[in-house]
């Protein structure tokens, strides 16, 4: 039965218990996370969030009634107990920062009995992520999760202290506000009060925070909800947390400067790891052409040459097809020491060019024995197969992988190949952390599925000045005042330069289609307070989830939200989402189709 903790009070907890404290009396409470009846003696390992302190209770030291009580322990069970500090007598446990110590116990009460629960409360579980989430309440009592959100606890502390020491103002802004077009797919809110009208959630604070820039408050900052209705995946959730600031008076240099300093004060407080700064910066073609990617992981190599020129003349059709292309071009990547690999794993490389949309794969093999296999030798004279190789640097052992078409392919599926042989060939370490700048973005993207241009960040980023008289005549050679932060092939951060003169604004709204009419529908209140004086300003979010997720090492940010969703974004424990009774629906005027 279990029984009340009146009369005693916590001393400290597990791992808190220190050499200095030998032959002291200790009281300590948490969760029994094994116990082994050696007859006389009785080990118990007592858990809390610290971590794992080692308890005795000996048949010829202990009280015979806490002895009794003892031998009815078991996992999970919640106890307190009140004993001495000793070394131990056994073998000392290297592995934990107790492990040179042991409590032997003269007093203990069991708080609360527990059934033998579904899964191990261990480190690095096996069970299923189904099991898991389903009874999180007892995921989060693993150690390593436990860590984990400790973690993000002084992620969010330090940030803080950071950025309250620099000058900026922690500001909420609401979780109620109004659905506007371009970006994700918002989450609806239906109002009671007005039949028929909806709240959006947040997609992020961007429109409160250059509001706040017009009201005067030059640097803001906001630990901020935020949601989006899109597709998961595992650094995706359909709720999620952004370290989101934003500053007058300040143009690109400025926000970059700040935020390494953020950086290094971060990495330092909670990891000891020193960043060095500056950071480096590199601009988003020169990333899009050595890597294939605008978040590039440059901890290895395996970096995109373009061969267009070399293969110019080459009698292959795939290769002239992808030329004649206004934005198409031929490159490769050198796998070293793949040159062996045998055809089915290359068929499998070529099936996963076909996924993400390329025509095929093309190859050559340099093997280990002096042949060379390729997959279009005959379109090819020997000296423009040997003037390919060169180019690529090629040597004996080597795999040569090309692919052609327009840039946009070329480059998504060489970038998403070399993430593949990063992972296959291991050539990379979680505890190595590279930051990489990325700026000078594309201030447009053409979407061919809405046949026009789309803003690559959103629809108030500044245009860099040299190019805005471009605007008309090649829009899409227009770059912007748009600078993403990356860590070790993760966007961890982005933001932008903010328009904040009317011409420009209504220009970049013509340019996306919108008429003016619309953009002062959906934009207002914005458009408004921008007649009345704004100030120069920039801004940046961090996504906190991922940035805590790449800190702790992590596979995935469920492993560092306490309550994440799955990949459908429902919630096994809680089951949600869920029906609501008539009654609910009936007030918000809300009628949900039958079911056929």
């Amino acid at each position: 039965m279990a029984e009340s903790m009146k009369g005693m009070k916590r001393t400290c907890r597990a791992a808190e218990v220190t050499a200095d404290m030998i032959g002291s009396e200790v009281t300590l409470m948490g969760w029994v996370q094994k116990s082994r009846n050696k007859g006389g003696i009785i080990f118990v390992d007592l858990r809390d969030r610290s971590g794992i302190m080692q308890l005795i209770f000996d048949s010829k030291e202990t009280e015979e009634e806490c002895f009794s009580k003892a031998t009815k322990l078991r996992s999970e069970f919640v106890i307190a107990v009140r004993g001495t500090v000793r070394k131990r007598e056994g073998a000392v446990n290297e592995k934990l920062a107790t492990g040179s110590m042991e409590v032997l116990v003269n007093y203990l009460r069991i708080l609360a009995e527990s059934e033998t629960p579904p899964f191990p409360i261990e480190e690095n579980s096996k069970t299923k992520d189904e099991i898991r989430l389903a009874h999180r309440y007892l995921d989060l009592r693993r150690p390593d999760l436990q860590r984990n959100m400790k973690l993000r606890s002084d992620v969010a502390y330090y940030t803080r202290e950071f950025f309250h020491d620099e000058g900026f103002m922690e500001i909420e802004t609401p979780m109620l506000g109004k659905s506007t077009p371009e970006g994700a797919r918002d989450y609806l809110v239906p109002s009671r009060i007005h039949p028929g009208s909806f709240y959006a959630l947040p997609q992020s604070p961007q429109l409160f925070k250059q509001l706040l820039m017009c009201s005067g408050y030059d640097r803001y900052i906001q630990l901020a909800r935020c949601f989006r209705d899109e597709d998961l995946r595992a650094d995706r959730q359909p709720e999620f947390t952004q370290i989101d600031m934003e500053l007058s008076f300040v143009d690109v240099d400025d926000v970059i400067d700040v935020n390494e300093r953020y950086l290094k004060y971060l990495f330092k407080k909670t990891l000891n790891i020193d960043v060095p700064t500056p950071i480096p910066r590199m601009t988003w073609i020169e990333a899009m052409n050595r890597f294939g990617s605008d978040k590039p992981d440059v901890r290895f190599g395996l970096e995109l040459v373009d061969v267009s020129e070399v293969v110019k003349d080459f009698d292959f059709a795939v290769f002239k097809n992808a030329l004649s292309l206004k934005d198409g071009s031929v490159r490769g990547i050198n796998v070293k020491g793949q040159g062996n690999m045998g055809r089915k794993q290359i068929d499998k490389l070529v099936e996963m060019a076909k996924g993400m949309g390329a025509g095929g794969l093309a190859y050559i093999q340099l093997k280990d024995d002096g042949t060379v296999k390729s997959s279009f030798a005959k379109f090819m004279t020997e000296d423009q197969e040997a003037a390919l190789i060169e180019a690529m640097k090629g040597e004996k052992g080597d795999l040569l992988l090309f692919a052609a078409d327009r840039n946009k392919i070329v480059w998504n599926v060489l970038g998403q190949l070399r993430l593949h042989f990063r992972d296959e060939l291991g050539l990379t370490r979680k505890d190595d952390f590279r930051f990489l700048w990325i700026v000078e973005f594309p201030l447009l993207e053409w979407s061919d599925e809405e046949n026009r241009f789309m803003a690559m960040h959103h629809p108030f980023t500044m245009p860099m000045e040299e190019d805005w008289d471009k605007i008309d005549s090649d829009p899409g050679s227009v770059r912007a005042k748009a600078y993403d932060i990356t860590l070790n092939g993760n966007e961890i951060g982005g933001g932008s330069v903010r328009i904040h003169q009317n011409d420009i604004q209504e220009k970049m709204f013509e340019v996306l289609g919108f008429t003016k009419e619309r953009a002062w529908e959906n934009f207002k209140f914005l458009l408004t307070a921008f007649k009345y004086g704004v100030p120069p300003h920039a801004g940046l979010a961090y996504g906190l989830d991922r940035l805590v997720m790449l800190m702790a090492q992590a596979d995935t940010i469920r492993d560092v939200i306490a309550f994440p969703k799955v990949k459908d974004a429902s919630d096994l424990m809680t089951e949600a989402p869920s029906r609501v009774d008539q009654k609910q629906l009936d007030e918000l005027g809300l009628e949900i189709p039958a079911e056929e």
